[in-house]
């Protein structure tokens, strides 16, 4: 079980951290048109723009409340099955995670209306990988230590909460100036599942007391399943022999990211709101949607409750038959109180919903003009159409996840130098650090622009002692137009 639990390690780290739920300095970056993906209703004063495939709108984030890779693997001379059981065994609880998020668009673009010009339209299409699992907690104890000095305690199965999931997203969203202070904005979305794989509601316990006919009596008490979707039919190609498996995984992404798979519907709200003359107001609800899992969907149940002295043999009886199978008989007897059940039944999930906000001072240069325009503080339009240089202000981000919302409180500054560069530092304080440091950066070569955010700074030093790490960039061709 020590050697299960190394694993368990090896592969939470080795998926982790090479692999942005929470895009603190995206939001409200309204120089980069991919600021409409976190708020559909943010201030859009270009005139089109389309995305590099495969080139824009690339996040890779990864997280760990608990331990790092350092703590663990660190070639420091202490034994490994020491620092497992000091720094994660005892020193982790079940609200502890480890998380990880990919996301790359395919397709991006969008456009201005010529008939209605207070329209901006976006559409396109990216895919999606979001996998967080929680601390296994009484399990780990379990697995760990055993039950033999355990008499007694209850062993909570809920502690195993984990999901995962790959996804296509197919959207389209139209942003509307309403008038001179209120910019409202929607996107619609179809989403095309990979695969995924969940068990987030599990109860029970186990627990070893004294027994009666025999030394211990174990009992358990459990309610657990695991539900998955595209990872059987998968499973089942790359079994066959001489197959070629890096193909069968592309072809097998392919065919259920383009509507081969699972499916489901979504939405995006978001808004800005002109306070005052240098005051804003924004946010917005993303992903406010579910998804029908329903092909190559195998589900496992473990149901009921049992209790057992284990093997019992019982003299002279036991010597009438010679070849009876004791260990057999017990595993029937188990399975009979307990049954693990296997099915391919059909079941709904719903996204992780996110929720954004922000207030924003804006400061610096002359005063707005009076005619109504799409301008603040961003880079692209005449200099005389940009009577705002900085801003600053604070913004809230929170999430729905397996053990309930996580939030995160961002204070953030950003500067304007002159139509080519812009930039955003924000300090943030969430569950996975009171010390995050972010800084991004938007560059504008005529239609061409590139932009590089990158949170958490300080943990580059060493990314193997990083509770936290992400990253995003992309390169966009646009036209700003005229104002």
């Amino acid at each position: 079980m020590k050697a299960l639990l190394t694993g368990f390690f090896a592969c939470c780290f080795g998926i982790s951290f090479t692999l942005a739920q929470n895009r603190t300095l995206l939001y409200d970056f309204t120089e980069i048109p991919q600021s409409l993906m976190v708020n559909p209703g943010a201030q859009a004063g270009y005139e089109w723009y389309a995305g590099i495939p495969l080139a824009s709108g690339v996040g890779v984030h990864a997280g760990s409340s608990g331990v790092t890779v350092q703590d663990i693997f660190a070639d420091d001379g202490l034994d490994i099955n020491d620092k497992i059981r000091q720094r994660a065994v005892n020193g982790m609880d079940p609200s502890d995670e480890f998380s990880s998020t990919f996301q790359v668009e395919l397709l991006s673009g969008g456009f201005r209306s010529r008939n209605h010009p207070e329209n901006f339209y976006s559409f396109g299409i990216y895919t999606e990988s979001d996998a967080i699992g929680y601390w296994l907690g009484d399990l780990a104890i379990l697995a760990w230590e055993g039950n033999a000095d355990q008499l007694g305690r209850r062993f909570d199965l809920s502690h195993l909460s984990a999901r995962g999931e790959m996804l296509n997203v197919f959207h389209f969203g139209i942003n509307r100036e309403m008038n001179d202070r209120l910019t409202l904005g929607a996107r619609g979305k179809i989403y095309s599942g990979i695969f995924d794989l969940r068990s987030t509601r599990n109860q029970g316990y186990f627990v070893t007391v004294e027994g009666q006919d025999n030394l211990l009596a174990n009992t358990l008490d459990s309610d657990m399943r695991v539900q998955t979707s595209g990872l059987e039919g998968l499973r089942r190609k790359l079994e066959v022999e001489g197959v070629d498996e890096t193909a069968e995984l592309q072809n097998h992404i392919l065919s259920r990211g383009f509507f081969g798979g699972d499916l489901g519907v979504g939405v995006d709200l978001g808004f800005t709101y002109q306070l005052g003359e240098r005051l804003f107001l924004t946010g917005s609800l993303l992903d406010l949607g579910f998804m029908v899992h329903h092909s190559d969907v195998r589900n496992f149940s473990l149901e009921g409750r049992a209790t057992s002295e284990g093997v019992q043999i019982i003299l002279p009886d036991a010597l009438e038959d010679p070849d009876q199978d004791f260990w057999q008989d017990f595993v029937d007897e188990i399975e009979a109180l307990l049954p693990f059940e296997e099915d391919g039944k059909t079941y709904l999930a719903f996204r992780p919903t996110k929720l954004y906000a922000s207030i924003r001072y804006n400061t610096g240069g002359k005063e707005r003009p009076s005619e109504p325009c799409y301008c603040d503080y961003r880079t692209g339009g005449p200099p005389d159409s940009q009577p705002y240089t900085n801003a600053f202000g604070g913004q809230l981000f929170m999430i729905n996840r397996p053990r309930g919302p996580q939030a995160a409180l961002t204070a953030f500054y950003q500067r304007r130098v002159g139509n080519v560069l812009a930039f955003k530092a924000t300090y943030t304080i969430d569950k996975f650090s009171a010390t995050k440091l972010g800084l991004g950066m938007n560059l504008q070569a005529g239609p061409v622009e590139f932009y590089l955010l990158a949170d958490n700074l300080l943990a580059y030093q060493n990314l193997a002692d990083a509770h936290y790490a992400s990253l995003l960039f992309g390169l966009n061709i646009l036209s700003w137009g005229r104002n």
